[in-house]
């Protein structure tokens, strides 16, 4: 393997999940200000594995960028590659997403989610001068509840998930808690609402309903409507990242902190901004809720405003009309499956 540095000296970052949506972003993100970056993913079929492959082409053309396929979960192989690579900066992105896949398949989570973010946990506190870890949480630890005039706050309680999902990512916050106060290292967990743009993930509603839009197919609408998400430009959410990642907390300190847009927004007016960007109407099917769904997401970001400066830029008029410029570049006529 061998140790990487990049031109100002620094030690290379680890992203877990590279080949993902916002592992990629990050990636470019970081290599475009100087960075090294070790990149590990294990490529599975949760979602069209060519859309992965393509992200990863993208990084592998950029110098500073090395990639190793790697299963998070296999704790020997994550603390070997840290030591080898003199890896003191983790960015850990990668995990079973989704909160419907989980009612199906709850041990896939219990694998990546559980066991892989102690794998990254144990290679942190083997790593000599460890400087932070900065992980992915989920806005999703909230559970359902209604919004009010202001967003969720982080001292808010977390103890009811309605989902599997949401019960591994509150999981991930405990066990970094208690390794933040056993090992002495920095870390930060960010709490993602939901993130769209371009390279984003199929399973997400507004990929899923650009595809049977463009294809003339009628769209499944969930909670009848009413649900709201605070929908996050994926560059806003990089921004957000790489400033919590310079700032790390004090030593045995672990920090959770909100990351999202602070505007949600209700499903219906999601469509019709969708169908603007598209210049299509789509034919609609009005659903019940789903299992494990949640009403609305509402971020209050003051925390990670404070620390950074971080001040969303990107409307979703403007985010949905890039994305939909990238699916048409990228599908043409060819859209996925």
């Amino acid at each position: 393997m061998g140790k990487q540095m990049n031109e100002a000296g620094k030690d290379p970052v680890l992203v877990t999940g590279a080949a993902g949506f916002i592992g990629h972003a990050v990636s470019c993100r970081l290599i475009e200000r100087g960075e090294t970056v070790v990149g590990i993913d294990n490529l599975n079929d949760y979602y069209d594995p060519a859309l992965k492959a393509a992200r990863l082409a993208n990084l592998q053309g950029l110098a500073g960028f090395r990639f190793v396929e790697m299963d998070i979960a296999d704790a020997d192989d994550v603390k070997a590659l840290v030591l080898a690579d003199g890896i003191r900066r983790i960015i850990h992105l990668a995990a079973q997403a989704g909160v419907r896949y989980s009612i199906d398949n709850p041990f896939a989570y219990q694998k990546s989610n559980l066991q892989g973010h102690l794998s990254l946990l144990e290679a942190s506190r083997h790593a000599p001068d460890f400087q932070h870890l900065v992980y992915a949480s989920s806005s999703s630890v909230y559970g359902d509840k209604p919004m009010g005039g202001s967003g969720f706050t982080e001292d808010e309680p977390v103890n009811e998930p309605v989902s599997l999902y949401a019960a591994t990512k509150r999981s991930c916050e405990l066990m970094s808690q208690s390794y933040a106060k056993l090992y002495g290292f920095p870390q930060t967990g960010l709490r993602f609402f939901t993130v769209y743009g371009p390279w984003g993930r199929p399973d997400m509603a507004y990929f899923g309903f650009t595809r049977k839009i463009l294809a003339g197919e009628p769209i499944e609408v969930y909670g009848e409507g009413r649900m709201a998400r605070d929908f996050t430009y994926i560059d806003d959410i990089v921004d957000g990242i790489l400033g919590a990642l310079d700032r790390p907390p004090e030593r045995e300190g672990h920090r959770i902190l909100n990351i999202g847009d602070s505007h949600p927004v209700g499903l219906m007016a999601m469509i019709e901004t969708l169908e603007t960007a598209l210049g299509v109407t789509a034919s609609k099917i009005m659903r019940p809720m789903q299992p494990g769904d949640v009403t609305a997401t509402y971020a209050d970001v003051s925390r990670l405003h404070a620390l950074t400066g971080y001040q969303p830029k990107v409307m979703l008029e403007e985010g949905l009309q890039r994305f939909v410029s990238w699916y048409r570049d990228f599908y043409g006529n060819m859209p996925p499956k």
